[in-house]
């Protein structure tokens, strides 16, 4: 069963910072050797005037997810996760992420980040298989996460098959794809892009999306670490769609 919702313990300067402003951190915990810098400083300030109760420690890595807190952690209401059929119906024509065995939850993050910013905020991550989405991810996305609609399900290849029957095309993206995901004529249609880890699409993900594509790169070149590949693409899709308005 999906979980009720993520982000409930944040830390790094940017990740709080956009739940401060999005209203959900319920407590501030700042480091007391980094309590005077100046972007540290300003959320204190933001948080008190909101009313959010603040601790200061000497040591923020001590109520921590990561090794890296940045000097602060925020407890906060967490954000709710979408179904696949609200991420197809938030947009006309539909357009989300699929992200499947990306297990490094820096990329996951970087991968949210890309997607928000290139106007492709849905993204379907299975519950197995693929990192979690916890501090790490949030700190990663610097923010984005708050600007997101997440969907977890149980298994990749049947989103694929429930975004068939919704008249949704699905896009793959590897490697060894016999078509270029740049200037693809499907990315005006309702689409998904499916982006794996480095090594490529897993097996069944690869039969049963409608087309496998790839990026097109120079010779002897390795593959793209998966956040860019997902990068790529989003933009791309971003250049399809301008061009057909």
């Amino acid at each position: 069963m999906a979980p009720a919702g993520i982000g409930r313990s944040l830390e790094g300067v940017h990740a709080v910072t956009a739940a401060l402003h999005a209203g959900r951190v319920e407590l501030l915990t700042v480091e007391r050797g980094r309590a005077e810098r100046v972007d540290i400083a300003a959320l204190m300030a933001e948080a008190e005037e909101s009313g959010i109760e603040i601790r200061v420690i000497d040591d923020a890595r001590a109520v921590a997810e990561t090794t890296a807190p940045q000097g602060v952690v925020a407890t906060c209401r967490p954000l709710r996760t979408f179904s696949l059929e609200d991420l197809v119906g938030q947009s006309d024509p539909a357009s989300l992420l699929i992200v499947d065995h990306v297990e490094d939850p820096h990329n996951v993050g970087a991968i949210v980040r890309s997607a928000v910013a290139a106007g492709v905020p849905r993204v379907a991550v299975p519950d197995r298989r693929t990192a979690r989405i916890g501090a790490a991810a949030f700190k990663a996305a610097a923010g984005a996460f708050e600007h997101l609609s997440l969907a977890i399900v149980g298994s990749v290849p049947e989103a694929i098959r429930k975004l068939s029957s919704m008249a949704v095309w699905t896009v793959g993206l590897d490697a060894g794809g016999d078509q270029s995901l740049f200037g693809l004529g499907l990315l005006t249609e309702p689409v998904a892009i499916v982006v794996g880890a480095e090594t490529g699409l897993a097996h069944l993900v690869r039969e049963r999306v409608d087309v496998v594509a790839s990026i097109p790169m120079a010779a002897n070149s390795e593959s793209l670490n998966a956040s860019v590949a997902a990068a790529l693409a989003c933009f791309e899709l971003m250049r399809v769609r301008a061009g057909n308005v």
